[in-house]
């Protein structure tokens, strides 16, 4: 009987999967990590912004019963909230866990709604992190959308990486670019998030969101005017990423 490559290295096991679907597609890549040992127990995790409508609808195909964890920071766009019930109604998606942060924490640490305006970390902590840390303590692995063209940050994004120690992060979107999310959209007559006809190419928390420029990354108007790039979700070698938006093309 094989192996249970879930207790070798991290390291090793990442290099395992990754040599093992090298040559394989998005879709590929999804259906078999769904059922892949070395893999284990796995959750979709979905801002149901302006681009995740692809994987959603991907892992619909695949398989729509896999849980998807949503979480809604209690500061999002009005426009989110109604999209991401659009997009579940449309993708029978069975499994949509919708989280919250703890009202108790809230009322401890940001009691008026804003701790965004002097220390960004510190929100996307309590209402987006350590949420979603709580959620995943059931899982050994959890699909996200991260693609390398999305900046510098994530140039080097494979379709495994590690989360921690003891977690998979699951990329099957990685080698994909702008382009190719258009014509997949167009072609399955998927829904936009309607911020993006707005110049919203990248949507989080509405406080910490701007409109995008014509010729601006996309990811610019995250976080705008600060060196902050990613939420605390995303790590790169177990470090927040942090870097000026002007370097992150």
């Amino acid at each position: 009987m094989p192996l249970d490559n879930r207790f070798a290295p991290m390291a090793e096991r990442i290099a395992g999967l990754n040599t093992r679907y090298r040559h394989h597609g998005a879709t590929a890549v999804l259906e078999h990590a769904l059922r892949d040992r070395d893999v284990g127990r796995v959750a979709l995790v979905s801002s149901f912004g302006a681009e995740s409508v692809v994987l959603l609808h991907l892992l619909s195909v695949v398989s729509p019963h896999t849980p998807v964890l949503f979480i809604d920071t209690q500061m999002l766009f009005a426009e989110t909230l109604a999209y991401q019930e659009t997009i579940a109604e449309k993708l029978y998606l069975t499994d949509i866990r919708r989280l919250e942060p703890a009202p108790a924490r809230l009322a401890m640490d940001d009691p008026d709604g804003t701790l965004h305006q002097f220390n960004t970390d510190a929100c996307c902590g309590l209402r987006k992190t350590e949420v979603l840390d709580s959620a995943l303590s059931g899982f050994d692995a959890w699909i996200t959308g991260r693609k390398r063209y999305q900046s510098g940050t994530r140039a080097e994004v494979d379709f495994f990486e590690a989360d921690g120690d003891a977690r998979l992060k699951i990329n099957p979107l990685a080698h994909w670019n702008r382009d190719d999310l258009q014509e997949y959209m167009i072609n399955n007559r998927l829904p936009r998030h309607p911020l993006v006809a707005q110049g919203y190419p990248s949507i989080g928390c509405a406080p910490c969101t701007s409109a995008v420029k014509p010729g601006e990354d996309p990811r610019a108007g995250r976080w705008r005017g600060t060196e902050k790039t990613e939420c605390g979700i995303h790590f790169i070698n177990d470090k927040m990423v942090r870097k000026s938006q002007e370097h992150a093309t």
